[in-house]
């Protein structure tokens, strides 16, 4: 009889061994999978923001008031986003003086002056992705008294600069 117990007793040694090998072996899994580490690298690359257009009075579009010496009217600017993502009109400024049309020739004098926006634009212009709008500045375009004569019914080129934003 003694000879049966040892043998349970045995077993019983060898089942909480392995009992307490299994546990020991799943404590080291926990172990190595919490404190386990990569190295690598990644990339990405940022995009460019194609440039917006700008343009006055194109065909299809009509001036809003007749520019007159010691007098102002609306610029009308045609904004055209090639972007695949809307765009914000933050700013418009002039970049360089006024010159008249060419069927104009002794239009040197013009008295043309655009006066820009201030920033940000307010209230908030956007230019939805790929499209065009209007963009009309009141008051945005003077005349002043030394204009001369030879500059009757010229069409005046305003160079400006177009601030957009993302």
């Amino acid at each position: 009889m003694t000879t049966t117990r040892t043998a349970r007793a045995s077993r019983g040694l060898k089942a909480a061994a392995l009992a307490g090998t299994l546990i020991a072996a799943g404590a080291g899994t926990a172990y190595a999978y919490w404190s386990s580490a990569g190295i690598g690298s990644g990339s990405a690359a940022a995009g460019t923001m194609q440039a917006i257009t700008v343009d006055a009075l194109v065909a299809r579009d009509s001036p809003q008031a007749t520019l007159v010496p010691g007098g102002t009217a609306a610029v009308v600017l045609h904004l055209t986003n090639p972007n695949p993502y809307a765009v914000q009109v933050y700013s418009i400024s002039p970049n360089g003086p006024a010159t008249a049309d060419t069927a104009h020739p002794g239009c040197t004098t013009t008295g043309v002056t655009f006066t820009g926006t201030s920033a940000p634009l307010s209230p908030a212009m956007f230019v939805a992705a790929n499209s065009s709008t209007l963009l009309t500045l009141p008051g945005s375009a003077a005349m002043d008294t030394t204009s001369l004569a030879a500059c009757q019914g010229a069409t005046f080129h305003l160079p400006v600069t177009a601030e957009v934003r993302k």
